[in-house]
């Protein structure tokens, strides 16, 4: 099979792409042709000729782009697997793409846009779902409205702190409806990027101002003294069949975070290897592992997902009482990431996951190209 990798991007986890790509290129399988293309951080696209032997050779090896103009990527609309993809004079083949891209431009539907005009499959959620779960208020909305749980919440935006008095009238909600302490977020940014916790008036204007140089819109919360834990989902929400396995949707873990940070941070996540203990499954009783996993469904389905997803929970330690915190459609795929680590507790490996997402993107696919799209 022709596969292409793209990683790297116009995204605050630019970094943890490159990462996540390089453990997906060292566990993919070598049955097959493997190309990679790199985004640069001003979203020039780049052929990588040499990074996949490179990285298969070299342990220590690490992803990087290279911007050489004579490798640059054009992606031609309809070009399909054999004409999607030109560069170095030549046309790449591409039976399937893994777009293993973090965040903006990468996980909010921008690039799944790209390849589907583009008629190309590719791993991962489509258009309205990758749009819809980068923002954390709309993914919050639709969960409300299906009635799953999710933690008491405030958005404020960039027109509201255009208007100095609705601005403060509305922080002053979020304090007296919320109290302290309080999490402030960027909707659309990941890794806690710009994510701050508050405890006080003067920490929150501090953490609002932060948030709001990552995105327009913020996200205020209730903080919660809760335990973290994530749960894996692969599958069609919307075109799930008996006669293909990879289409159903399937759950793995839960897993639980224990952070030795503050909360869960960026440093917690991707730099310190010691940042977190993870328990898999987590300590729970059955009852609630299954109630996290028959949720984690749930939230999945709401949103239209394919492929694959990283659903995040909390429970509260006080009452026990559990909230959906949020869903990660290109989960981290680092040596340290619980993505991965939860699929192969129940028996699915790095390398059988990799082609178990290829399977069903190709499904995926083949089932949006029978569409009419023409009364002709």
């Amino acid at each position: 099979m022709n596969v292409v990798l793209i990683y790297g991007g116009r995204s605050g986890e630019h970094e943890i792409s490159l990462t996540s790509c390089a453990a997906v290129a060292r566990n993919i399988s070598s049955a097959h042709n493997v190309t990679m293309i790199s985004l640069s951080k001003d979203g020039k696209w780049y052929l990588e000729p040499n990074a996949f032997e490179e990285i298969r050779k070299n342990p220590e090896a690490k992803l990087c782009v290279h911007a050489d103009e004579a490798m640059r990527v054009s992606v031609v609309p309809g070009g399909g697997k054999s004409g999607a993809f030109f560069a170095n004079g030549k046309y790449i083949a591409a039976d399937v793409v893994f777009p293993v891209l973090h965040g903006t431009y990468g996980e909010d539907g921008t690039i799944q846009g790209l390849l589907q005009m583009a008629g190309l499959p590719f791993v991962g959620c489509g258009v309205f779902s990758s749009a819809a779960t980068m923002d954390k208020i709309q993914t919050k909305i639709i969960w409300e409205h299906a009635g799953l749980p999710v933690v008491p919440y405030m958005c404020i935006s960039r027109s509201d702190v255009n208007d100095s008095k609705l601005y403060d009238a509305l922080v002053q909600k979020a304090v007296d409806t919320l109290k302290f302490p309080l999490f402030v977020k960027p909707c659309s940014a990941g890794s806690s990027d710009g994510a701050s916790k508050a405890n006080n008036a003067k920490e929150l204007s501090f953490a609002l101002m932060e948030a709001f140089g990552w995105d327009n819109k913020v996200l205020i919360e209730k903080a919660i003294d809760a335990r973290e834990v994530e749960c894996s989902v692969t599958g069609n929400s919307v075109t799930a069949s008996f006669s293909n396995e990879k289409t159903l949707l399937k759950t793995y873990g839960p897993g639980e975070i224990v952070p030795k940070h503050d909360f869960y941070d960026y440093d917690a996540k991707y730099n310190d290897p010691d940042g977190a203990e993870l328990k898999i499954p987590a300590l729970l009783e059955k009852d609630q592992l299954e109630y996290i996993r028959e949720t984690a469904k749930k939230a999945y389905k709401a949103v239209d997902a394919s492929g694959l997803s990283r659903v995040d929970f909390f429970i509260d330690r006080r009452d026990g009482k559990i909230y959906l915190n949020e869903i990660n459609t290109i989960p981290g795929f680092t040596s340290i990431s619980m993505f991965p680590k939860m699929c192969a507790s129940e028996g699915l490996d790095f390398t059988n996951l990799i082609d178990y997402l290829f399977e069903e993107a190709i499904a995926n696919f083949a089932s949006y190209d029978s569409l009419r799209t023409s009364r002709g």
